[in-house]
């Protein structure tokens, strides 16, 4: 068998959750990731057929069943990720009947994967079924958009359209919008529920006062996906400091930028729609 540590998929998890920690989007344990994987992806560094425990999953897990996952751990910081991943991640397998998962790989401390787990399942699902190529759910607590949850109403249209209006780039990178789920207790069936639900329209679910909740076909698609409505958010913060906008990208603007890129901004978020 091959090295683990020398696998791709193994080093993209390294990179972006060292990557979260240095921005400060997940502090001390804050954040989870998990990555959907292929078996001829992880047959090279390790056999399926080997598994080191069943953790149960309070959450019916069938519609993923025998499916694999890179997941980070319960607990586990960031920062600590690159220098030991066997104890700061895990790969698992769904059981057969979805009642818990299998460890093949990693929680060598006797961890688990993390409690946002259920969540991150059920967003799978939802995205899965809007997009067969879905492989990432990524959470994580990014400062900017955390704050415009104090500061902003809480209403999808009105929230989209102020990140549109502070980057040009975001209508082309997230049309789709993003999502507003009432504040619920993490680590529930209640909130992974709601999250799904949302995951249905958009890429991109904010948990108001806690963070964000991101989706994409890899890494770094979804990394980009927060992280441009991260820095929209962070441009309101600075205007809003400068004593609001005195001009702002227009909807008819708006409009010729999703004409020229070829996206369709979601329908009844632009005046004219």
């Amino acid at each position: 068998m091959e090295n683990i540590e020398n696998a791709p998929f193994l080093r993209e998890m390294i990179e972006t959750t060292s990557n979260l920690y240095r921005l400060g989007w997940d502090e001390r344990n804050g954040g989870n990731i998990s990555y959907l994987l292929e078996e001829s992806e992880i047959t090279p560094y390790l056999d399926p057929a080997n598994v080191l425990r069943l953790i149960p999953m309070d959450f019916d897990g069938k519609a993923l069943a025998g499916k694999y996952f890179l997941v980070t751990g319960s607990g586990k910081y960031f920062k600590n990720v690159a220098k030991a991943p066997a104890e700061n991640l895990g790969i698992i397998r769904i059981a057969a009947d979805g009642a818990g998962v299998e460890v093949l790989w990693g929680y060598t401390d006797g961890g688990t994967p993390t409690s946002e787990l259920p969540s991150h399942l059920m967003s799978h699902i939802a995205r899965l079924a809007v997009n067969p190529k879905n492989r990432i759910v990524m959470h994580c607590h990014a400062t900017h958009l955390l704050a415009m949850t104090f500061t902003h109403e809480l209403d999808e249209r009105l929230f989209t359209r102020t990140l549109w209006q502070m980057c040009t780039e975001c209508l082309v990178v997230f049309p789709d919008g993003v999502g507003i789920v009432p504040w619920l207790i993490p680590g529930t069936n209640e909130i992974g529920i709601a999250t799904s639900e949302k995951m249905k329209e958009t890429r991109l679910v904010i948990w108001p006062h806690h963070g964000i909740y991101g989706a994409g076909e890899t890494m770094d698609e979804t990394f980009g996906l927060i992280e441009t409505a991260e820095k929209a958010a962070q441009v309101y913060t600075i205007v809003c400091a400068q004593g609001g906008a005195k001009q702002t990208i227009t909807d008819d603007e708006l409009a010729q930028l999703g004409a020229r890129f070829g996206v369709t901004p979601k329908v009844g978020y632009l005046k004219e729609d």
